[in-house]
């Protein structure tokens, strides 16, 4: 991965500490496993399972892009495209049903990127 950012690791499933290593173990999040992610990052060794019930505060993360979603696709299609709430809330709800493992994987990934320092790379031109 050429980028070194907090959110490129996010957004591509990869190692919060070095970008290389894949977090999840599917590289899809609408496949049958979505949920299987690696113990260890194949590439750098990073413990993905620092305690037993680590994720369970991702589901706030969760719960924060669900409300980003939902109030972003409100102000768009309802106050900008002036469409009927009613036809707005059945639209949505499918929506929040399909993107529900999406956000699932990127509410993990997040939480762990937030205790998670990346690895400094050395810049070009400067000697160790």
């Amino acid at each position: 991965m050429s980028s070194d950012s907090r959110l490129t690791s996010i957004l591509f499933n990869k190692c919060p500490r070095c970008h290389e290593g894949d977090f999840f173990v599917t590289k899809s999040a609408f496949s049958r496993h979505f949920d299987q992610m690696h113990d260890h990052c194949p590439h750098c060794g990073t413990n993905f399972m620092p305690e037993p019930g680590f994720y369970w505060a991702s589901m706030f993360v969760s719960y924060a892009f669900f409300t980003i979603w939902t109030l972003l696709t409100f102000f768009i299609v309802v106050i900008g495209l002036k469409v009927d709430l009613n036809y707005y809330l059945v639209g949505l709800v499918p929506t929040l049903i399909i993107l529900t493992p999406y956000f699932f994987r990127m509410a993990r990934r997040t939480w762990l990127t937030i205790f998670i320092k990346p690895l400094p790379h050395p810049t070009p031109g400067k000697l160790s």
